[in-house]
């Protein structure tokens, strides 16, 4: 009968550990709860309509800062208030400006996606009026940063001599380009429009490069090439293609970088001259450089301190790792392999439907660094709300703001716990948020809002909010995204 019995509890413990196996995942290891320093987070709050803009000279580093491995290429990323002095009179103000621009850069990028997926051709399109586009460059909508991403810069040298500008980093983007004169049309900039004029470097790219044919929408025009790039809400860029030479902070130059000429551009790209496309398409900075990998730390948004942007990094050997995953449909977006979410670590009952990169290229969560706020499909959301709701009980509730629909009233508080939230990847890992990386501050008074929001797309977004104070690494060449918590 020993024996039985014996056998019998090893059969039982071979079920148990096979129903955990089957989802790979277990909540047993997420840390329950976590706590928010509410005062440090108001004061931070009142802080950042104080800013003060760091002067340019400071943003430059010498060749002696940057990393010791030859092979690396690193330059700093700074946060939108240490660049540009807010000019909201209140923190209130300033959170609803960031929320607007973060739903329609939402909106762009579900507008990209569903252009991908449903192969809508250019014949399609609506064509922008333009001066430059004379001959009606249709054009698709494509994710961008006139309203959403525009929240961490990193200043790069242009040309030789090289004309220093503040450029938006992107990961939902693909084409680089700057604003160039002769200006037909430029948006108000913090340094000089760009002369391709004085710089000895610059070079037009024929019609047949394939550069330019990697682009989305491109036209001929005597031999040369041209760009249009549009984004969701209405802001465009149109000019030149062209490659040059970009030099990142220090002295390391790199050569031959397509990059938009842009001599017509329209849009709220708060003051950079232009951007940097990370994402995972042919014309992408990485893409272009040969990078193997590269990773990035994005600091507190209410914040003037800096991180880096590195190239051809090694992910940290401590790093919480998922499946980086690609979608057919559409190479620039960063997928990651998530199976599930837990609140005050348990699991919560989300089908794994919910987050599944479909062959189609519908579904899937990707990691954006222009987002802020992580959206969900509606019923996730719900679920992910309602756990935390109830983790929450004890806390003094708030009237929602903007798209947030829980918010608790913390003026009274100098510190409180509230239940973790959890990623749980597909691999098995799983990335505890902090708490100020979920419940975000909405004005300086002590009212807190939960920062995910629900989405009618079947597409997932991870954004800068749950990002802030992380390492995010991509491995390039072996498909892997890794989390680095406080690795700035």
């Amino acid at each position: 009968m020993a024996e039985l019995g014996f056998h019998l509890l090893c059969i039982l413990f071979t079920l148990s550990v096979s129903s955990v196996n089957s989802r790979t995942i277990s909540p047993a290891f997420a840390r329950p709860t976590s706590e928010l320093d509410v005062s440090d987070s108001i004061q931070k709050s009142l802080n950042v309509l104080l800013h003060s803009p760091h002067p340019l000279k400071s943003q430059l580093m010498s060749s002696s800062e940057l990393s010791s491995s030859s092979s690396t290429l690193s330059l700093q990323l700074h946060s939108r208030v240490s660049v540009y002095k807010s000019s909201h009179k209140s923190y209130e103000s300033l959170t609803l400006a960031r929320l607007v621009r973060d739903s329609a850069r939402v909106e762009s990028l579900q507008t990209r996606l569903d252009l991908a997926i449903n192969g809508v051709t250019k014949s399609d399109l609506m064509p922008v009026d333009t001066e430059l586009a004379a001959e009606d460059l249709e054009v698709p909508v494509i994710s961008g940063t006139s309203q959403g991403s525009g929240e961490y810069f990193c200043r790069v040298g242009i040309g030789r001599p090289a004309s220093q500008a503040y450029m938006v980093l992107d990961t939902g983007s693909d084409v680089n380009w700057l604003q160039c004169a002769p200006c037909a049309d430029c948006y108000q900039q913090a340094d000089p429009i760009f002369e391709p004029a004085s710089s000895s470097s610059y070079s037009p790219l024929t019609c047949d490069a394939h550069q330019c044919k990697s682009l989305d929408v491109s036209e001929c025009r005597n031999g040369t090439c041209m760009y249009e790039v549009s984004y969701g809400d209405g802001s465009y860029t149109v000019g030149d293609f062209v490659t040059e030479t970009v030099t990142l902070e220090g002295s390391t130059a790199v050569e031959n970088i397509a990059i938009g000429c842009g001599h017509n551009n329209e849009g709220l790209f708060v003051g950079a001259a232009g951007l940097i496309g990370l994402g995972g398409g042919p014309l992408s900075f990485p893409s272009q450089i040969n990078a193997t990998s590269y990773s990035y730390c994005l600091v507190d948004r209410d914040s003037d301190s800096a991180s880096t942007l590195d190239f051809n990094s090694p992910i940290p050997h401590d790093a919480i790792t998922a499946p980086l995953l690609r979608s057919n449909k559409l190479d620039t977006f960063y997928y990651v392999g998530l199976r599930g979410i837990s609140v005050a670590g348990q699991l919560l009952h989300i089908p794994l439907s919910t987050f599944k990169l479909t062959n189609d290229g519908n579904g899937g969560v990707i990691v954006d660094s222009g987002t802020a706020v992580t959206r969900l499909q509606s019923e996730a959301y719900n679920t992910l709300r309602d756990a935390f709701v109830k983790g929450t009980k004890d806390l003094p509730t708030a009237t929602g703001v903007a798209l947030f629909d829980t918010c608790y009233d913390l003026s009274t508080k100098k510190s409180v716990q509230v239940p973790t939230v959890s990623f749980h990847f597909s691999n098995g890992k799983i990335l505890d948020l902090p708490a100020k990386n979920y419940l975000i501050p909405v004005d300086s008074s002590g009212t807190f809002c939960f920062a995910f929001a629900p989405t009618s797309s079947s597409l997932s977004i991870i954004g800068n909010v749950q990002q802030q104070g992380t390492r995010v690494s991509y491995d390039l060449a072996n498909s892997l995204i890794g989390f680095s918590p406080e690795k700035c």
